[in-house]
């Protein structure tokens, strides 16, 4: 009798310039597919070593219809939005922006970073909106460390960054059903992911795991099966460095194009026509941002 695959997909991420020749991997959304429940856009910064005077420079530039999820493993960041929010971005904490109707933010590295040798390692995603809640107010909510629910198991400790997974609830402030999970696995570890939402995802950070006697190394997003648990074990070698995400799809398609995400293709050119004549609220004591792309056309359905 023969068993299901334990995995849908396998994603393997592309390389994108955030400019100033500071490189990310990308691997959401991708030809193969689009979205895993409401994530539509997931990056890996680094690691990277910044040298003296070296630093991440992302000029203030806009988001609609979605929640930005930014999370440190090392490093520092400065926040700044249109909202008024300024915050020194950490390892460990959840900094969830809900763009809404209409955010401008920029992220740099810290003066402290720049003043002498640092690193920055990371992942960024984007949450798409449900449609009742794509011209929602826009937001910015910080969480510290000690306020998200942790789950200590042997050599497995999992911290719920954000919706509900292994029986804990994080306090982030989410729109639909989703969930996002930093996982640590000791060398030898089990750990048992259970199917708990249509769609399902594990990005390898760190370390190699091993699925059903398949191998996995750094920087793939491996698609579960839908309705299936997943069996990993950890591999001798550096600490496993999980992030689970997923959650329930939406009815209707979701357009991204730029950094809008909308469910309707007119919201994603009217976003590109506020930008383009400057009608975003500024960002407080920021000058300059980045122009919208040339050449980019009315979007298409995917």
């Amino acid at each position: 009798m023969s068993h299901p695959e334990p995995l849908e997909q396998i994603l393997i991420p592309r390389t994108a310039d955030l400019g100033n020749a500071f490189y990310v991997k990308r691997v959401l959304p991708s030809r193969e597919r689009r979205m895993v429940g409401p994530y539509v856009f997931l990056d890996q910064m680094g690691p990277k070593t910044l040298a003296p005077g070296e630093g991440l420079d992302v000029r203030p530039h806009p988001h609609i219809g979605l929640a930005t999820v930014t999370y440190l493993y090392d490093g520092e960041m400065i926040h700044r939005d249109s909202v008024g929010a300024v915050q020194a971005i950490q390892p460990g904490a959840v900094n969830w922006m809900t763009a809404g109707r209409g955010i401008a933010h920029s992220e740099c590295s810290s003066p402290a970073q720049r003043a002498g040798d640092a690193s920055l390692f990371g992942l960024q995603c984007w949450v798409a909106l449900p449609r009742e809640h794509e011209e929602t107010d826009p937001r910015f909510d910080h969480l510290d460390p000690g306020l998200l629910p942790r789950i200590n198991d042997g050599g497995m400790q999992a911290t719920v960054l954000a919706g509900r997974f292994f029986g804990e609830q994080s306090p982030a402030p989410t729109f639909s059903p989703l969930f996002q999970v930093d996982v640590r696995l000791q060398a030898g570890a089990r750990l048992e992911i259970p199917s708990l939402y249509a769609e399902q995802a594990l990005y390898l950070v760190q370390g190699s795991i091993e699925i059903s006697h398949q191998q996995f190394g750094p920087s793939q997003l491996l698609v579960m099966q839908a309705g299936q648990p997943l069996i990993i074990k950890a591999l001798p070698g550096p600490e496993v460095v999980l992030m689970l995400l997923g959650g329930e799809p939406f009815d209707e398609p979701r357009y991204v194009q730029w950094n809008f995400v909308s469910s309707s293709i007119d919201r994603l050119e009217q976003a590109k026509e506020d930008w383009m004549h400057q009608r975003f609220q500024q960002i407080p004591d920021e000058t300059g941002f980045i122009p919208l792309p040339p050449g980019l056309g009315r979007a298409a359905p995917r």
